[in-house]
C-alpha cells in the first residue's frame, strides 16, 4: 500500500530573538523528521504542503540547508512533492521563485496550476505540471496560494480534477490554507463547506499546511501543523504539531502524527503576584520558580518563558526587570529566556453612600488619599498617618506657607512614618508632630 510523509510550514530562515542557534533549529528539525519518518520509513512519496522557506527572499545558508535536507531523498528515489505557501510564493507579476529554482534542479517537483488555473499532467522536460501519477499508485495534486480567493479557486479546481483522465486508485492534493474552528482570533479560515468540491471531485486525502497546530477531520482533511514552533505559544502541550506519517489502503487511510525527532523544548510558566507582596518578595518568588525548573532539567538549552501577572501592590517601576531577567536566564541556563511583566497596580474604590447626602469636600479627599497609599504595600501600614499629614501638608500650601517650612514638615512626617513602620505597628499621634520652626501641625 502508498505510504507518504505530509509536512508543512518548515519556515526555513525563520530569525527571531537574534538567535544563530534558534535559527538553525528549523533545519535540525527537518533533517530530522525526514531521516526518521521518510528514508528509514522507506515512502514512497513526501508531501511540502507550503511555507518550506520563511522568506521569499532566500539566504545562500538557508537554500543550502533546503538542498542538505532534500538531496538525500533525491538520492534514495523518493519524490519530493511541494506547493507554495503564503511566506515563500512567488510575487504578483514575477515567473520565478526560490521553489522553483528547486524544482528546476531536480530537488523536488513543484505542482501548481497553470495561468488559467488548469491542471496540466507533470512534464520531467519542462519541469513543470498541476499534477502526477506516481508508480504506488497515487495521483498528487498541487495548488498556489490563493489569500481571500480561496473558495473561488477551490470550486473551480474541483471541476479540473473531474475532468482529468482517469488515474491511479488514490488521489491526494496539497492546499495551504486553514480550516476554521481550529485557532482563535483566525478569521481568514476556510469553512468545511469550501472544501467539500474537493472530496465530491475524488480527493481522498487533503494535505493542508498554514495553521501551525495539528488536526484532522473526518478521516479526509489533515493538517500536520509547523515542524518546529515559530512561536513560545506553539509548544507541544498546548499546540500539538509535527509530521504524518500516512498509509493509504482500500480501507481507508491512516496517518500518525509523528513528534519523534529534533525539537527545540519550550518551558512556559506563569507565575501570579500577590498584591500584599513588595517588589524584593515577588522577585524572590520569580526565581524560586526558575531554580525549581531548573533543578528538575527542564530549561537548559530551552526557550523559557516565565510570565508575572496579577496584581502589585508596589509601583511598577520597583521591579527591575532588566537586572532580574539576566538574572533568570543565568539560572535557567536557557538558550532563550522571555521575561512577561503583565501585573498590574491595584487600585481601590473606597464605596461612598451618598443615599442621605452628598460628602464632604474633606471626606472626599481623604478617601482619595487613602485609596492611593493603602494601594501601595510600602505604605499600606502607615496609610492613615501619611493621609493626615497629607491633608495637613495641603492646608500649608494653601496658607502660604514658607517652602522651606513645607520641606520640613514632610521630612518629619516621613522620619515619624518610617519609625512607626519599623516599631510594632502603633499609629503615630500627628498632634506630636512638629514642623522645622518648631510649631506643631
Amino acid at each position: 500500500m502508498p505510504k507518504f510523509l505530509h509536512l508543512a510550514d518548515v519556515h526555513l530562515g525563520f530569525t527571531k530573538y537574534d538567535s544563530p542557534e534558534r535559527t538553525k533549529d528549523f533545519f535540525y528539525a527537518l533533517q530530522d523528521a525526514i531521516q526518521k519518518h521518510a528514508l528509514e520509513a522507506a515512502v514512497d512519496f513526501v508531501l511540502i504542503a507550503g511555507d518550506l522557506f520563511e522568506q521569499r527572499q532566500v539566504l545562500p545558508a538557508t537554500l543550502n540547508q533546503a538542498q542538505l535536507c532534500l538531496t538525500p531523498l533525491q538520492e534514495a528515489g523518493i519524490p519530493v512533492l511541494a506547493i507554495e505557501g503564503n511566506h515563500d510564493y512567488r510575487p504578483y507579476g514575477t515567473q520565478t521563485s526560490w521553489l522553483r529554482y528547486l524544482s528546476s534542479w531536480g530537488v523536488l517537483k513543484l505542482l501548481e496550476p497553470n495561468e488559467h488555473e488548469g491542471l496540466e499532467p507533470w512534464s520531467d522536460a519542462e519541469m513543470s505540471g498541476g499534477y502526477i501519477d506516481l508508480p504506488c499508485g497515487v495521483r498528487v495534486i498541487g495548488s498556489r496560494w490563493y489569500g481571500a480567493a480561496a473558495p473561488q479557486a477551490i470550486a473551480k479546481l474541483a471541476v479540473e480534477i473531474e475532468r482529468l483522465p482517469v488515474g491511479p486508485p488514490f488521489t491526494v492534493m496539497m492546499f495551504h490554507h486553514g480550516l476554521e474552528g481550529q485557532i482563535a482570533r483566525y478569521s481568514g479560515a476556510l469553512r468545511y463547506q469550501d472544501f467539500l468540491p474537493l472530496k465530491e471531485a475524488g480527493v481522498d486525502y487533503l494535505a493542508l499546511g498554514h495553521i501551525h497546530r495539528n488536526y484532522s477531520l473526518e478521516n479526509w482533511i489533515f493538517n500536520p501543523g509547523s515542524i518546529e514552533a515559530n512561536s513560545v505559544a506553539e509548544n507541544q502541550e498546548q499546540n500539538p504539531r509535527g509530521v504524518y506519517l500516512v498509509e493509504l489502503s482500500p480501507h481507508g487511510v491512516k496517518a500518525e502524527l509523528k513528534q519523534d525527532y529534533e525539537q527545540r523544548n519550550i518551558v512556559r510558566l506563569s507565575l501570579q503576584s500577590d498584591p500584599n507582596q513588595t517588589a524584593a518578595e515577588l522577585e524572590q518568588e520569580a526565581i524560586a520558580a526558575i531554580q525549581t525548573a531548573a533543578d528538575r532539567g527542564k530549561t537548559e538549552n530551552a526557550i523559557v518563558e516565565l510570565r508575572i501577572h496579577g496584581s502589585i501592590g508596589f509601583d511598577r517601576s520597583d521591579l527591575d526587570i532588566r537586572t532580574l531577567r539576566s538574572r533568570l536566564q543565568d539560572l535557567s541556563k536557557a538558550l532563550i529566556f522571555l521575561l512577561k511583566y503583565d501585573a498590574i497596580g491595584r487600585e481601590f474604590q473606597t464605596y461612598i453612600d451618598t443615599e442621605d447626602e452628598l460628602p464632604s469636600r474633606l471626606d472626599i479627599e481623604r478617601t482619595v488619599f487613602t485609596d492611593f497609599l493603602v494601594a501601595n504595600v510600602n505604605y499600606r501600614d502607615t496609610a492613615e498617618t501619611l493621609v493626615q499629614g497629607l491633608l495637613d501638608l495641603k492646608t500649608r500650601v494653601l496658607n502660604q506657607q514658607p517652602e522651606d517650612e513645607l520641606y520640613g514638615f514632610v521630612e518629619t512626617l516621613l522620619a515619624q512614618t518610617q519609625s512607626a513602620s519599623l516599631s510594632d505597628g502603633s499609629a503615630v499621634n500627628l498632634d506630636s508632630i512638629e514642623d522645622s520652626s518648631g510649631k506643631q501641625a
